[in-house]
């Protein structure tokens, strides 16, 4: 039995989950939850015993000076908690942490035992994946369930893939378990410019979010870190004509793929989340961006899948490379 003690009865709450690996490309997904955290000023009150899930020699502890003294900094799993007042009070516990070497179903179920402790009525698990998606267009996020319930009431997906999967699928597929209703957001990162960060990925994932929970999220300066982080990007591509044409070819394809869903409904519903973002944030520019400037597309290979680094390409990714479902 988990007992927590100094953390006050929450309101409704959600935990929002994403882990550093083979679930995120760009680390978009990591840097999400990382930036709810600090912009809500998240107060750790748990972390994971390091030495039962974690292989030092793949992620490394760091060593670092506090004054005169010499500190260890381990890898492992922290949770957090914020209130959220906006447009009504909740609560997210926040789960930020690397992958686990080994031990995964004892990983989740010492989850899922914090989730059961603080009254979780539903888990939201964040991923990135590479995929053949363009830049210039709005990034694309799928939401997926195991639950066919919670996909009706939320308007997801339910999850058809088959394949290698990472942390994100265990841990929804141990929530479908043990009854705990869970949903995974992914992101599409583009393959040929994959290297963290990327804050267009990472704003479409806190925009999505933010329609799934009915909640405000701080943006912060992601907006105009994301628009940076384009335009870095247009630059370099416009550098190399063999880029370039690979991405007007990307472009095409993806316009093309969403002709069918401008239908009267979907614009309907795409003008009622402008108007609550509107409402919530001002003038503040949605998913439109790009923070870092410098990219490197050095690693572009034309019709390929560029580097894989810690995240890894779905194997039979939907389409614009979004996952069938959880991976």
């Amino acid at each position: 039995m988990i007992e927590l003690e100094g953390v006050p009865e929450l309101i409704d709450p959600v935990m929002v989950a994403a882990f550093e690996g083979w679930n995120d490309a760009g680390d978009a997904a990591s840097t999400a939850v990382a930036h709810l955290d600090r912009e809500w000023k998240g107060e750790v009150f748990a972390a994971l015993d390091a030495e039962d899930y974690y292989d030092f020699q793949v992620n490394r502890p760091h060593v670092w000076l506090d004054g005169g003294a010499r500190r260890v900094t381990w890898p492992t799993t922290r949770l957090s908690v914020v209130r959220v007042t906006e447009p009504k009070p909740r609560d997210l516990v926040l789960v930020r942490g690397i992958e686990p070497s080994m031990r995964w179903r004892s990983f989740c179920n010492e989850l899922l035992g914090f989730a059961h402790e603080l009254g979780v009525e539903l888990v939201v698990v964040l991923g990135a994946l590479l995929g053949d998606t363009p830049h210039t267009r709005p990034v694309p996020v799928s939401g997926t369930t195991s639950d066919p319930e919670l996909a009706r009431t939320l308007h997801l997906e339910e999850s058809r893939y088959e394949g290698p999967t990472g942390i994100v699928g265990i841990l929804q597929e141990a929530c479908t378990h043990a009854g705990v209703p869970a949903v995974s957001l992914w992101a599409a990162v583009p393959h040929y410019v994959s290297q963290p960060p990327n804050p267009k990925a990472t704003l479409a994932l806190l925009n999505r979010l933010e329609d799934l929970l009915d909640l405000r999220m701080p943006l912060g300066e992601l907006p105009e870190d994301a628009r940076a982080w384009q335009l870095g990007v247009d630059q370099l591509a416009a550098e190399d004509s063999e880029v370039a044409e690979y991405v007007q070819s990307l472009e095409e394809a993806r316009d093309t793929a969403e002709l069918p869903e401008a239908s009267g409904e979907a614009i309907a519903r795409e003008f009622e989340k402008y108007l609550r973002r509107r409402d919530g944030h001002g003038s503040h520019a949605r998913e439109g961006g790009d923070p870092a400037e410098g990219r490197d597309l050095g690693s572009f290979r034309r019709g390929g899948p560029g580097p894989q680094g810690p995240a890894q390409r779905a194997e039979d990714p939907g389409p614009e490379g979004e996952p069938d479902e959880d991976r």
